[in-house]
């Protein structure tokens, strides 16, 4: 049963008067452990910690399950909570199709429409809300760019079973064909699968580039080796992956999405909100992370400009 359910955890937070005597019960769905999702999760709990919400969380992580993410999405059903935090797409849709009757606030999910969560943006119209965190897939091309002005062909490490992954795909392919550069695709069904994928771009591109993909972010280090190995640049579209391993990435800052997100939440628990009226949020300011150590490793020089904006360096 344990490899079932990864991971269903309480957490406690100090009570503070003003809310109400009663302890809500959030359950959280969660895709797969990796720093962008946690530092969500994170985020959302220090907002209402500090709000003096005194909450009794139920997190649940999936491990990249797509049956263990149903499994989870049945077991909240019967948590009955007072509130759902589902973070990113995966984890949004088996909630969403499973209840109907509990608010759910969303993070991380790349398209809420496509993805069948809300009607609209503006006027979500069911029970589900959230944040989009769409990637700017013209400003990624660009920053490659900078970093190797020859590219010709751009390799795409994703997972095809993500429907977030397939947007940007689709997205980059658009932009790409823009500008004359071919992509070439390399999918992996699961975190044991990326080391494969990405070898297999090997020879075939001039740079890797990695979207919001859950299941590649979670075994980030196979693609950093494979890149690493073979001085094929690898670019990433979250911020924490830089520290990990990936010479770039220009994202939002997921922690802040995650605070962001749990001020939603805040207005259905205190104020009563209703998330079919509660409009689709995002976040504007992007951040620009540098690894000067694997640039080198993968044989690129950081530009002189890419140094004098970025957010971070890491060395």
């Amino acid at each position: 049963m344990k490899n079932i359910i990864i991971a269903a955890a309480m957490v406690m937070l100090t009570a503070v008067s003003g809310f109400c005597s009663d302890k809500p019960v959030i359950s959280v769905n969660q895709i797969v452990e990796h720093p962008s999702l946690d530092a969500m999760r994170n985020g959302f709990i220090d907002t209402l910690k500090e709000a003096g919400i005194d909450a009794e969380y139920n997190v649940h992580i999936a491990q990249g399950n797509q049956a263990t993410n149903i499994q989870i999405a049945s077991q909240i059903m019967g948590e009955k909570p007072d509130l759902i935090l589902a973070i990113t797409t995966p984890s949004s849709q088996v909630i969403a199709q499973k209840i109907k009757d509990i608010p759910v606030v969303f993070s991380g999910v790349t398209d809420p429409v496509a993805a069948g969560l809300v009607s609209s943006l503006e006027a979500p119209g069911a029970n589900v809300t959230g944040m989009t965190d769409m990637s700017p897939v013209d400003e990624h091309l660009a920053l490659i760019r900078e970093f190797v002005p020859g590219l010709k062909t751009l390799g795409v490490l994703y997972n095809s079973g993500e429907p977030n992954s397939v947007v940007l795909l689709e997205a980059m392919k658009a932009e790409a064909e823009k500008a004359g550069i071919a992509v070439e695709e390399a999918t992996a069904i699961n975190s044991g699968a990326v080391y494969q994928a990405a070898k297999s771009l090997v020879g075939r591109c001039d740079a890797v580039y990695v979207p919001v993909d859950n299941t590649v972010v979670s075994a980030l280090e196979s693609a950093v080796k494979v890149c690493s190995q073979n001085r094929l640049p690898l670019f990433t579209a979250d911020t924490d992956s830089v520290d990990r391993g990936s010479i770039a990435a220009l994202a939002v800052d997921y922690y802040r999405m995650g605070r962001q997100t749990g001020e939603m939440a805040l207005r259905i628990l205190k104020d009563g909100a209703r998330p079919a009226d509660m409009p689709v949020e995002s976040l504007k300011n992007l951040r620009l992370h540098v690894n000067t150590k694997s640039a080198a490793a993968m044989g690129v020089t950081v530009p002189e400009s890419v140094l004098k904006r970025a957010d971070k360096i890491v060395e």
